[in-house]
């Protein structure tokens, strides 16, 4: 399969990680693992572009990681995408740092993919997810969290083309 796109990611820090970690950690004991891309940090995508951006996206990073320092987050809620096959956790948007973080963007973005800020826990069936949903619910605690860096990939298969660590 040739790649499609390029995604722009925005990783948490270490400390994040371990607690998102943990939530899917508990969903895959109850037998839930998913059909997400596997060996991904977890993150929340900024952007998906074409192939021929790979070189302006790197540039933007270098320039976004100068002008940024690390982002504060604070994951409050849970929810579902429209058809049920992605279950998530998300931010909220005050305070506007990751809000300004997405608008310094000056590549342009696909259309086709609208940006809503999220971090994946479990794409599946929605049959799957939803008997997966009460698990999460039951382990799911807010935080605060960083984001630290961030990351290019393009997609299918996975290949990793930068990371690039905010000020």
């Amino acid at each position: 399969m040739a790649e499609e796109f390029l995604t722009l990611m925005a990783d948490f820090d270490d400390e994040s990680q371990q607690i998102l970690s943990g939530w899917y950690e508990k969903l895959k004991g109850a037998g839930f693992t998913g059909i997400q891309t596997p060996n991904l940090p977890f993150h929340i995508s900024m952007g998906c572009f074409s192939l021929d951006k790979e070189d302006a996206v790197v540039d933007e990073m270098k320039k976004l990681a100068a002008g940024f320092s690390t982002v504060p987050v604070h994951i409050s809620h849970i929810g579902l995408f429209a058809g049920g096959k992605v279950l998530f956790a998300a931010p909220d948007m005050n305070p506007p740092d990751l809000l300004d973080l997405r608008r310094a963007i000056q590549t342009e973005t696909q259309e086709n993919h609208p940006w809503t800020p999220h971090c994946t826990i479990l794409i599946d069936e929605p049959e799957v997810v939803q008997k997966a949903l009460p698990i999460l619910v039951e382990n799911f605690r807010p935080f605060r969290g960083r984001i630290t860096k961030l990351h290019l990939c393009a997609f299918w298969p996975t290949r990793e083309i930068a990371t690039i660590y905010l000020s």
